[in-house]
């Protein structure tokens, strides 16, 4: 059985990059009925935020990203690392190291000095004298001196590191006790089950070092997939402006889960052409053995087309709850069905959704210049007024069919066509010449609301 995790550290917010790899993992244990667990990794307790933990947990509700179990917090399981790093010691796999800070400095000036790479030089390795006073050790693990440490990644294919080019007696716990990421991560992933690690390959220099953990500590090894960064389009590294920030903003900025998520398993994964999945397609199809190589590129348009999408898709209850959101309720409104359909395929988000619903809904309290330099000259006004005097006594008019009967036939008799009145009637309605069917407009304000706002704008140009 698949089983596979997510352990982001909760030192700041869930951004994209991370959820791509939560999705990963999900999907890959999904196809295979397997596990997706959830582990916080808040051991660095100088450096954690109980609020970012809390956001990465709201983050995981709001895509649907379900975990079996209980949430694993490590900062829980101090105690289980100790016994372990005794274990250890008492192996004979690990040792107590007394090196100071200034000895550990003074090492390191000399080896830049000769132009080595800085590292432990094991001093303390075999060490069987009597310890310095007044030192609190480090506990260091017995890494191999010589050899090659390979593993074949599922992303990148075999990959080999020198041990003795690329590792030193590293530390897996600290001198107050505390331990280590490589080894508390290795005690974990095994504890937990997890078989297949898909993790970004920012990580790819620790995987050696935790493969000499796993052996150390008689775990079996997981399968790892190593998996290519995000870039902005310029090929650096994705920043907040280019859309590296919480995901959370996510939806604040009006994007629903489903439209984020179709667009990162396309950040470095496809299934031949198609770019719209449906979460079961999704599951059904992944396989990080096709992950790309090479690094994606952060598509802003590209996002912004599937959020339309899923927008246009999305039932009548989904958009009115999400609406709610953003401080628009049109649960109770009579025409709710109908300023939707209006709206849906002319926003690309649903704070765009939520702007056009407000400027139908709420009577402009100013009117755009522009479209009022262009399109209110003296006649349109006059001919406005006429309009709006001719609608007071059209009382029963309610439905767009009706409005656009009553006012063609209107401008008809006056040999005019409906683009002498239609942007005057507009500009009235929602304050700029722009809007959906414009009596589809009259029909969701009402008759009422349309009197209304005709005469404040009558009122505004002839003030």
């Amino acid at each position: 059985m698949v089983v596979t995790r997510f352990a982001p550290s909760p030192t700041g917010y869930l951004h994209i990059g991370g959820l791509r790899t939560a999705l990963y993992s999900y999907l890959w244990a999904k196809r295979n009925n397997g596990k997706f667990l959830f582990r916080i990794e808040d051991t660095d307790l100088a450096r954690n935020s109980k609020e970012a933990a809390e956001a990465i947990v709201e983050a995981f509700k709001w895509v649907g990203l379900a975990h079996e179990g209980e949430i694993v917090y490590q900062s829980e399981r101090f105690d289980l690392y100790k016994s372990y790093v005794q274990k250890l010691l008492e192996e004979g796999k690990a040792y107590k190291c007394y090196m100071s800070k200034e000895e550990l400095d003074a090492l390191r000036e000399a080896q830049m000095a000769r132009k080595e790479r800085p590292r432990y030089d094991g001093r303390y390795r075999n060490f069987t004298g009597t310890p310095p006073a007044g030192v609190e050790p480090v506990i260091r693990i017995k890494a191999p001196t010589s050899g090659v440490i390979s593993f074949v990644d599922g992303v990148k294919g075999e990959v080999s590191f020198n041990a003795s080019d690329m590792l030193d007696d590293f530390i897996i716990a600290r001198s107050d006790g505390t331990p280590t990421y490589n080894f508390v991560v290795v005690i974990d992933d095994a504890l937990m089950g997890v078989n297949e690690v898909i993790r970004g390959d920012d990580h790819l220099s620790n995987t050696p070092k935790q493969i000499i953990l796993y052996q150390a500590l008689g775990f079996d090894v997981p399968k790892f997939y190593h998996v290519p960064m995000i870039l902005n389009p310029e090929g650096k590294k994705l920043s907040k402006r280019d859309g590296a920030v919480d995901v959370m903003e996510y939806k604040r900025e009006g994007y629903l889960p489903e439209a984020l998520l179709n667009f990162l398993i396309r950040l470095g994964w496809s299934h031949g052409d198609q770019e719209i999945f449906s979460f079961d397609e999704m599951k059904e199809w992944f396989d990080p053995n096709n992950i790309n190589k090479s690094a994606s590129a952060y598509n802003q348009e590209k996002l912004l087309w599937l959020n339309a999408h899923y927008i246009k898709q999305a039932s009548y209850e989904r958009l009115i709850e999400e609406l709610r959101f953003f401080d628009v309720d049109l649960s109770l409104h009579v025409k709710k069905t109908l300023l939707i359909d209006a709206l849906r395929d002319r926003a690309k988000t649903l704070v765009e959704f939520a702007n056009l619903t407000k400027q139908i809904l709420e009577a402009p309290i100013c009117y755009d210049e522009k479209a009022v330099e262009k399109f209110l000259n003296n006649d349109t006004v006059i001919l406005l007024e006429h309009y709006f005097e001719a609608l007071k006594n059209e009382k029963m008019l309610q439905e767009a069919s009706e409005f656009e009967t009553f006012t063609k036939a209107f401008l008809e008799e006056r040999g005019l066509k409906l683009k002498d009145l239609a942007q005057a009637i507009r500009i009235a309605m929602v304050g700029s010449s722009v809007s959906p069917s414009i009596f589809e407009v009259l029909e969701i304000i009402g008759y009422a609301g349309v009197i209304e706002r005709i005469e404040k704008l009558i009122s505004f140009k002839r003030s």
